[in-house]
């Protein structure tokens, strides 16, 4: 198994380098892949604020990626709860944070917003 980085995967989706991207689809199509949720995050920000794409247009590459039989994403029930809260117009980040917290009693934050948006799905957190 092969661990992707963030910006073999932004090339991928970007298909902003076609020689890269190129060789990052030939890598996932042809071995078992290893996506860390690390990368994810990143490649979320990456191609918001970088490439300035709308998170449905995120979400949408990241449903087909996370699809293809031989790719291994790092907590697969934490990424699939995240990325559900990101359709449902989560900020990715917070979405993994609070789905990786998932163990915990209550997630802290000053984060007025998330604390909101963590309620309506009724997870404990404690504004401090």
């Amino acid at each position: 198994m092969i661990g992707l980085d963030t910006n073999l995967i932004v090339r991928l989706l970007t298909n902003d380098d076609k020689a890269q991207a190129k060789h990052a689809a030939h890598l996932i199509q042809n071995h078992p892949v290893f996506i860390p949720k690390s990368v994810l995050l990143e490649t979320e920000w990456v191609l918001r604020y970088t490439y300035t794409l709308k998170p449905e247009v995120i979400f949408a590459a990241f449903e087909k990626l996370l699809g293809i039989a031989h790719v291994t994403v790092e907590d697969p029930t934490c990424v699939s709860q995240a990325l559900q809260w990101y359709a449902d117009q989560f900020d990715f980040a917070d979405a993994l944070h609070l789905a990786s917290s998932h163990k915990t009693e209550k997630f802290a934050t000053f984060d007025k917003k998330l604390i909101k948006k963590a309620k309506k799905y009724n997870i404990p957190t404690i504004s401090l």
